[in-house]
């Protein structure tokens, strides 16, 4: 079975950073996409960033620049480090997990419980 648990989400002033942690587990990493995604009250959930299992790193152009995916096989986790935040940046933050490497999150199949990013003024 597979599982995702997101961690390191807080509350941060715009312009500042902050990074987050997927540790994921039951499934081979070669095998899956993995990926964040993010989501605020009243819109529908977006792609942020995306990985693919040869390494191949999609971001979405909101956050190009300023937001760096990486991820760990050894440790089957994923980072996302978020620098020059802005208040369009708050939301929920999830990690996911599936066979399609989109930034479209319904080809994914896999999901974790999210992590909350805020960013105030």
């Amino acid at each position: 079975q597979v599982q995702l648990v997101e961690s390191g989400g807080g509350s941060v002033q715009a312009g500042g950073s902050l990074g987050l942690s997927c540790a994921a587990s039951g499934y081979t990493s070669s095998d899956y996409c993995v990926g964040w995604f993010r989501q605020t009250p009243g819109k529908e959930r977006e792609g942020v960033a995306v990985i693919s299992p040869s390494g191949i790193i999609t971001y979405a152009g909101s956050v190009k620049g300023r937001f760096t995916l990486s991820k760990d096989n050894a440790k089957n986790s994923l980072y996302l480090q978020m620098n020059s935040l802005n208040t369009e940046d708050t939301g929920m933050y999830y990690c996911a997990a599936g066979r399609s490497c989109q930034l479209v999150p319904r080809v994914w199949t896999y999901w974790g419980q999210g992590t909350q990013v805020t960013v105030s003024s």
